[in-house]
C-alpha cells in the first residue's frame, strides 16, 4: 500500500449547478454512483494512500455534508458568508492541513483503474515540479464534452491545449496562493503562475475516468464501474 505525509484536500463546497434538480435539496458530493455517495468513492481512493489528514471545504447546503463527512474523521473548512472558489478555498484550509504541499482532489469522478493518487505520489518530484496533475486522454474520459484542457511535452511539462482532461486530482505547492489579493479565486490562477516558471506538469492516466459533473454522467459512470 502506498503511504504519503501529504495530506489531501477534497474540494465539496460548490452549488452542482450542472445537476439541476438533482441538486435542489442536496450537494452533490451526496449523489449516489452504484449505490453509494460521489464523495465516498473520493474518499476510499484517498483514504488508500494513508495520509496524514483528510481536509473538506463546504459552503452549499453545508450542514448535510457536514453531518455526512465528520463521522468519518474528515476534518472541515466551512466557507461562509461567501464560497472562495478552489484557490481561496484551498488557501483557507492551509491551517488545517498543515504543510506546504498537498493533495487536491475534485468530488465529481469517479476513477477506473489504478488510484490517482498513488499515481501521483510515486511520480512527484519537488526538485523539478510545483503541480502535478492527473490528466486523462481523450478516449478515456467519459462523459466528456470538447477537446481537452492541456497538452502535454515530451518532458511532461503542460500548457494550455486540446488532447488531455485534467482529472480533478493533483499535488501541488501552496505557497503561490498567497500572491493572490482577493478572497476568491481559481486554482488556474496558481497553474498559470507555475505554468510559466516551466513547472507545471502532469501525469497521463493509464484507466478510465468520468465525469459526473452532469446527470448523465451517473448511468455512465455506473456503466463503466460494471465494465471493470
Amino acid at each position: 500500500m502506498t503511504q504519503t505525509d501529504l495530506p489531501v484536500m477534497l474540494f465539496a463546497a460548490g452549488f452542482g449547478t450542472r445537476m439541476g434538480d438533482l441538486t435542489r435539496a442536496r450537494p452533490k458530493p451526496l449523489i449516489e454512483v452504484a449505490g453509494r455517495p460521489l464523495v465516498d468513492h473520493t474518499l476510499d481512493l484517498a483514504r488508500a494512500i494513508s495520509p496524514p489528514r483528510i481536509v473538506a471545504n463546504l459552503h452549499y447546503l453545508a450542514p448535510m455534508l457536514a453531518a455526512h463527512l465528520a463521522p468519518q474523521g474528515v476534518l472541515l473548512s466551512e466557507e461562509q458568508p461567501d464560497i472562495l472558489d478552489t484557490g481561496g478555498g484551498l488557501r483557507q484550509a492551509l491551517p488545517l492541513l498543515g504543510a506546504e504541499t498537498v493533495f487536491t482532489s475534485n468530488t465529481d469522478a469517479i476513477w477506473s483503474g489504478p488510484n490517482p493518487f498513488a499515481l501521483l505520489a510515486e511520480a512527484w518530484d519537488p526538485a523539478h515540479m510545483d503541480a502535478l496533475l492527473m490528466c486523462v486522454p481523450l478516449e478515456q474520459a467519459i462523459g466528456h464534452a470538447g477537446t481537452g484542457d492541456f497538452s502535454l511535452d515530451a518532458q511532461g511539462r503542460i500548457e494550455r491545449g486540446p488532447g488531455l482532461v485534467y482529472g480533478g486530482v493533483q499535488i501541488v505547492k501552496t505557497g503561490g496562493l498567497h500572491c493572490f489579493d482577493v478572497p476568491a479565486f481559481s486554482l488556474n490562477l496558481l497553474w498559470n503562475r507555475i505554468g510559466a516558471a516551466g513547472r507545471l506538469f502532469a501525469l497521463e492516466y493509464p484507466g478510465r475516468w468520468c465525469d459526473v459533473g452532469h446527470p448523465g454522467g451517473i448511468a455512465l459512470a455506473e456503466e463503466m464501474l460494471r465494465d471493470v
